[in-house]
């Protein structure tokens, strides 16, 4: 099967490539740079785009039976927004999709996405999702909880300075997964016919409990305090003025550390906390 890969080279999308080979499909990697992913040299075709200029996916869909895009705003940025690439950019492909005559289009969204109007990195995905349902293509959206990798790149500064900050209590709950394991499902499922997954890993910790893991994974006496949720706010409105471009990550990070995120199809066999102490022991 020829499938079309946006965002190829993001940690998440190199774990599609991998899989995508692994498996024997044909494969065409897009995403504004190539990098080296291990395994797959030599065993796909490399096309840059830039997802914002439609005239860069002119024919990058041609003869593709899926296309797959895990595009999206992960950062802060003085330039873009998340509705100049989450909506915008995606809107973009879906459109290059459909005039090639891509038959399956898969999503990679974030759970309860359509639940924040409020919050930039969610409410252009959650717009993305409505335009995908009403495309006419057989369409797969996944919700991911979120990865092994941010939360621990979340944790590690506060856990090297010894004072871990929660909003609330930290009694909000999640069940992220890896995502060697999430691409293995998506490969798995990219065919199927108008689904919508809220997924997660098998594991499910309150964010009190995981600030305690990694201090016990890097064996440090660690204070774990609550910040009011307010203070989320006043950041979001300084940097705003500032125009840092933080805002949008800010009111994210809000939601996510006051939201909890238990995705129902739970897949995989990484453990979160086998991952976090090696992840705090290398």
């Amino acid at each position: 099967m020829k499938v079309l890969l946006a965002g190829a080279f993001g940690n998440l999308g190199a774990d599609i490539l991998k899989e995508l080979v692994k498996q024997g499909h044909e494969v065409v990697a897009c995403d504004l740079k190539e990098r080296e992913v291990e395994g797959t040299k030599g065993k796909y075709t490399f096309k840059a785009i830039d997802a914002t200029k439609a005239e860069t996916l002119k024919g990058v869909c041609d003869g593709c039976d899926v296309a797959i895009t895990t595009m999206g705003l992960t950062g802060a940025s003085k330039t873009l927004t998340a509705y100049d690439i989450d909506y915008h950019g995606n809107l973009n492909l879906l459109n290059e999709a459909k005039a090639a005559g891509v038959r399956y289009f898969n999503y990679i969204s974030v759970i309860r996405a359509d639940e924040a109007p409020g919050v930039p990195m969610l409410d252009a995905k959650a717009k993305l999702e409505v335009e995908l349902k009403k495309s006419g293509l057989t369409y797969v959206i996944y919700r991911p909880t979120g990865y092994f990798y941010d939360i621990a790149k979340v944790f590690k500064p506060m856990i090297e300075a010894g004072k871990v900050n929660l909003l609330g209590d930290g009694s909000c709950k999640c069940n992220v997964i890896d995502t060697p394991d999430f691409a293995e499902f998506i490969v798995k499922h990219m065919t199927d016919e108008n689904k919508t997954y809220s997924i997660g890993g098998k594991e499910t910790y309150t964010y009190k409990e995981i600030a305690q893991m990694c201090a016990e994974a890097a064996g440090k006496q660690v204070e774990i305090k609550s910040a009011p949720t307010w203070l989320f706010d006043v950041l979001a409105f300084i940097n705003k003025l500032n125009k840092s471009g933080k805002e949008a990550i800010i009111k994210f990070s809000k939601w996510t550390l006051t939201s909890d995120l238990v995705g129902d199809t739970v897949y995989g066999d990484a453990s979160f906390k086998q991952y976090i102490n090696e992840y705090f022991r290398r």
